[in-house]
């Protein structure tokens, strides 16, 4: 009997080290592909549910919807450029819900200045304060930057959406995101309706847009870029913590959104 326990014993040891060993071997390599600034299985990474929306939102700045009661906020917390800032500067969070024809945003701002400094739309967009939104309709990650493998959706203070196309050209997407601002002293709360379109698209033609369902994932992040008067903008927050350094890979590589998965 206590040779049978004796090398079970070591069989546990053994199983134990190799286990231990594979684990060091998978944290090994998750921190090598973090310092080059790669997420080790973009698919698991910060997988979130979001619920379906019986009675669609109304665009209104408000959020006395019903499903905005339902559902959970999470953090604009993650800071991908720019310095340390303090509470009464920024704070964000947001919520998302889904119908077969839309994602819907909920996005509460507090900022101690609202700054639009360039009128022209496409112009410096990204140097303006304005919410981004990223999409990926079949959550493949990959290079977007000059192609709509996935889209960077800036949308400035006066509603104008703007991302580069395929001839690495600043473009309109106004029909592809509705939204409403209201703004109560520091406070600002923004909607967004967002027609979700694939890697299919194409600038001029008639595209179909993607009819979501459930189960279905898409890659997700939202952020805001912050500035507060300067000539460039001086904060850059969003929703997905990115490893490495180099933290503002977003309007490049779709690698770095979040996953959400839509539920019912």
């Amino acid at each position: 009997m206590k040779k049978i326990i004796f090398f079970s014993i070591i069989l546990f040891g053994i199983g134990c080290d190799k286990q231990e060993k594979k684990e060091h071997l998978e944290y090994s390599y998750a921190i090598v592909s973090q310092k080059n600034h790669a997420l080790v299985s973009k698919n698991d990474h910060q997988i979130r549910e979001v619920k379906k929306a019986v009675i669609v939102p109304k665009l209104d700045g408000n959020m006395d919807d019903p499903i905005w009661k339902e559902v959970l906020w999470y953090g604009l917390d993650q800071k991908w450029l720019g310095l340390p800032y303090e509470f009464n500067d920024f704070f964000g969070r947001y919520k998302v819900v889904w119908t077969p024809e839309a994602l819907y945003l909920l996005v509460e701002i507090k900022d101690n200045l609202l700054y639009d400094q360039h009128k022209d739309p496409l112009k410096l967009w990204w140097d303006d304060d304005c919410v981004e939104i990223f999409i990926d309709a079949d959550n493949s990650g990959g290079n977007h930057q000059y192609s709509n493998n996935a889209f960077a959706y800036h949308v400035a203070l006066d509603g104008n959406v703007v991302d580069l196309d395929e001839n690495k050209t600043p473009v309109l997407y106004n029909h592809h995101v509705n939204t409403r601002r209201v703004t109560k002293d520091d406070v600002s709360i923004w909607e967004f309706e967002i027609t979700v379109y694939d890697n299919t698209y194409q600038e001029g033609k008639v595209n179909d847009p993607m009819i979501l369902t459930k189960d279905q994932k898409l890659g997700f992040a939202v952020a805001y870029n912050d500035n507060d008067g300067s000539k460039e903008r001086e904060n850059f927050i969003g929703s997905v913590f990115i490893p490495g350094e180099e933290k503002n890979l977003g309007w490049i590589n779709a690698d770095v959104f979040g996953t959400i998965v839509l539920v019912e």
